[in-house]
């Protein structure tokens, strides 16, 4: 395979139109790059002036058809792929490294990150650390938990602003994602664009939260769930996750998927009983000489 295979440009719009149909060929797959990439045509991919927004594309020789697809995020200079062979993974390497141009982390499933890591370091001569990895479900049958816990789900509205910063903020630092949201930042936050329920008790009293992406694709994320940790081993993590769960599901979706920490043992048993079914592992991987 030629590294010139590789198409690159910065031009979002043309990325969309020659990438759209393969990314949604795989939608639960690519959730990530599906929700990002909706994310970035409403509203800009934006960024702060350290990096610039990257897309390239993998056509097969004389074909014209996708094989993989990839994108920097211009905010934090981090590479996002699709899934790749190792020898796709090294081809991408060399071409980016040969034009100069560096990243801060890399995330895609374990292989193709395992892949392109070594890649990179075999390329650049910078090495790298694991610094996330999660496991990716998608819903199959949707069966709620049983005995199913007192209260009922409620869209989440304006009025709810200040909680809703605050439990988000929470979920970060349990989860050690930065930057935490905060009320001055909202609006640029991963979360501002999701639709969020709470599980509220009889007397109206929230207790636990979950959101949604809109629906790119045929596909939607539950992304996050939280509950304080006083109020945790209630079940209401586990009724809110059902009622966006049936919420994504009345708004079209065919493919509802959720990320978990593989060394929680409790999240991910909690979802197979929900009904979600593991499909892939994904890591994310820092490198050590970039800004």
């Amino acid at each position: 395979m030629r590294s010139d295979d590789w198409h690159l440009s910065e031009d979002l719009d043309g990325f969309l139109d020659s990438t759209g149909d393969f990314l949604r060929s795989r939608a639960a797959l690519h959730t990530t790059q599906l929700t990002v990439l909706e994310k970035w045509r409403k509203e800009g991919p934006g960024g702060d002036g350290s990096w610039s927004a990257l897309f390239g594309r993998l056509e097969g020789a004389g074909e014209g058809e996708v094989h993989g697809a990839f994108y920097r995020h211009p905010r934090t200079g981090g590479l996002t792929l699709t899934a790749l062979s190792t020898e796709q993974t090294d081809t991408l390497a060399a071409r980016l490294a040969g034009l100069g141009h560096a990243f801060t982390t890399v995330l895609s499933d374990e292989d193709t990150a395992d892949a392109f890591a070594a890649a990179w370091q075999r390329h650049t001569g910078v090495s790298s650390t694991r610094d996330w990895g999660a496991r990716l479900h998608r819903l199959g049958a949707l069966t709620p938990p049983e005995p199913r816990p007192e209260g009922r789900g409620r869209l989440v509205g304006e009025p709810d602003r200040e909680q809703l910063v605050g439990w988000c903020a929470e979920f970060c630092d349990t989860v050690g994602e930065v930057p935490s949201p905060t009320p001055a930042t909202w609006h640029t936050s991963r979360f501002a664009d999701r639709h969020f329920t709470f599980w509220e008790t009889p007397d109206g009293t929230p207790v636990s939260m979950a959101a949604r992406t809109s629906v790119v694709g045929g596909m939607v994320r539950v992304d996050p769930v939280y509950t304080p940790a006083h109020l945790r081993a209630r079940g209401y993590a586990g009724a809110v996750t059902v009622a966006v769960t049936r919420a994504a599901l009345e708004a079209g979706a065919k493919d509802v998927v959720l990320f978990t920490d593989p060394a929680n043992a409790t999240s991910n048993a909690l979802y197979r009983r929900i009904g979600y079914v593991p499909i892939g592992e994904f890591k994310r991987y820092r490198f050590s000489d970039t800004p």
